[in-house]
């Protein structure tokens, strides 16, 4: 593994026996400080992200969901913490409607993140809950300064959400958002905290927090019912694997994403990529084709895994991956439609410990605040409901108690089934195709965490153009431009290319230490002891 950094991010790897990696400073220490205090990697991640719902509002909060991987010391465990539909989501309750709203009531599902901090900590955590909460209540209470990135997001969503049932009150000060060090505040949000911490969760799915968000749900025109709540479960789930190189990349299975970068890594393989070099043209036009390919499988057929209609395996086996590689022209871009396989807003971070446990975890609100709507105590709900479908038949098709299509996806690499490296790049459909830059940068290349992190970027974004970051080479943009893609430069301080938070293993020795990177183009931090 290259140790010293080649694109010049600014940021050098950090080496320890514990790390924790985060976007955002303050999250990062409390994760360390948990460590420092007996704690193992999953009280770090706890802690950490406990934390983020405070000091990071703009992408995450207690109403959003959450997935996580956990390397115990000897396997590879999944947590499913999404939420569901309520039970008056039917197709008939959007008999009004072409799409899924983007926000508002009729976005959000049950949320779920909740669930899973509970149930991670009592299925691996050493330190007592309530010890978990003790820098997000303190943020909450007595404040923190709003760190630069964070700020500028806040800004940005005010004109979209500031209509939505309780987000002027929770989230602005005199109807604008906190400026960049101005210290925030928010009591509500640390008396919710303590209930949460308290009551081990109960409070929130089936007691008085419960109550205060359906009882604000029924008066601003949600759905929310006390059953709602009370029949919430977590997953534990099988991770999915693909083998790329050497490796292993396990991703959650479906509702996750992150199949679609395993699809997009198993076309790359069979497309034989490693004939072209690294930071060329060509290579950057395949993944992008992949990865084209990729998204209209996982669009076509990933849901809810009780209604897919076609199994995982099967969009993962090698000689449907080939037959699809086989249609890439390697020297002109295409247009796909999904294939015909046979039927057999969001925070990331990392954490590890000396004991060799390692975490994988992200949560969000998705896009921005999420669906904007805030219950009283500070609970802003995602708008994961916006990713249903409303097509009759659909496999995502909304129905009642059911999970939508998440892009929220936690991933993790093995290497003859040791941990190699958790990480994550959180943003929107960014993330399945950060995973495939990440993981190839670091298999194919060699490269550290942060180096994977700094390299420049590309991204198929929502309309389904090819962005680039404005780092990337001229030369390779000349080159796409060339093999027929319609390629647009971003700003320099775009925040369209995700945030990749990563640790891995410094070596294969059970004994290693870890080198962790934190992206620079958000206000995170990697530590470590």
């Amino acid at each position: 593994m290259l140790i010293s950094p080649p694109f010049g991010g600014g940021r050098a790897p950090v080496l320890a026996r514990n790390t924790v990696a985060s976007s955002q400073p303050l999250a990062t220490q409390a994760g360390i400080e948990a460590l420092q205090n007996g704690g193992n990697a999953v009280d770090a991640a706890l802690a950490t992200a406990i934390t983020l719902t405070v000091v990071e509002p703009t992408m995450n909060g207690i109403g959003g969901d959450g997935f996580a991987l956990i390397w115990d010391g000897k396997k590879l465990h999944g947590l499913n913490a999404s939420g569901k539909a309520p039970a008056a989501w039917t197709p008939e309750y959007f008999a009004d409607k072409t799409a899924m709203d983007l926000i508002g009531w009729k976005t959000a599902t049950v949320p779920g993140v909740v669930a899973g901090w509970i149930e991670l900590s009592r299925k691996f955590g050493k330190l007592p809950f309530a010890h978990l909460f003790k820098r997000a209540i303190d943020y909450a209470e007595n404040g923190f300064p709003v760190s630069p990135v964070i700020a500028r997001q806040w800004r940005e969503a005010v004109p979209i959400l500031k209509n939505e049932p309780g987000f002027t009150d929770s989230f602005l000060v005199d109807g604008k958002a906190p400026a960049a060090g101005q210290i925030w505040r928010y009591p509500a949000q640390a008396k919710t905290l303590k209930e949460i911490a308290a009551t081990e969760t109960t409070s929130f799915y089936k007691g008085p927090l419960a109550k205060q968000m359906v009882d604000f749900a029924q008066a601003t025109g949600g759905c929310f019912t006390m059953q709602d709540f009370a029949d919430y479960t977590t997953e534990w789930v099988e991770p999915l694997a693909f083998d790329y190189g050497d490796y292993t990349l396990h991703e959650i299975p479906p509702n996750g994403s992150g199949i679609a970068a395993q699809i997009a890594l198993g076309i790359l393989e069979a497309a034989n990529v490693k004939q072209y070099p690294a930071n060329s043209a060509k290579r950057i036009h395949l993944q992008v084709e992949a990865m084209r390919m990729a998204f209209a499988d996982a669009y076509a057929y990933v849901s809810d895994a009780s209604s897919m209609k076609v199994p995982p395996s099967a969009l993962l086996d090698k000689q449907y991956l080939a037959s699809r590689a086989a249609l890439i022209d390697h020297n002109k871009s295409g247009t796909y439609g999904p294939g015909d396989p046979h039927s057999g807003g969001t925070i990331y971070l990392c954490a590890a410990d000396e004991s060799g446990m390692m975490i994988s975890y992200i949560q969000s609100n998705f896009k921005g605040f999420g669906s904007g709507v805030v219950a009283p105590g500070g609970i802003a709900f995602h708008n994961r409901g916006m990713s249903f479908s409303l097509v009759n038949g659909h496999p995502n098709q909304v129905a009642p108690g059911k999970r939508p299509f998440h892009t929220i996806i936690p991933a993790f690499l093995t290497k003859g089934n040791q941990p190699a490296m958790a990480f994550g790049v959180m943003g929107g459909n960014m993330q399945p195709q950060g995973h495939i830059q990440f993981v190839m940068r670091f298999v194919d290349e060699n490269l550290n965490p942060q180096a994977c992190s700094d390299a420049p970027r590309w991204r198929i974004d929502d309309l389904g153009k090819l962005t680039v970051e404005a780092s990337m080479p001229q030369s390779i943009v000349d080159g796409l431009i060339e093999l027929g893609h319609e390629v647009a430069i971003q700003p320099a301080n775009s925040l369209d290319f995700g945030s990749a938070q990563a640790i891995a293993k410094l070596s294969e020795d059970a004994d290693a230490a870890y080198i962790a990177g934190s992206d620079h183009r958000r206000d995170g931090l990697a530590a470590g002891f």
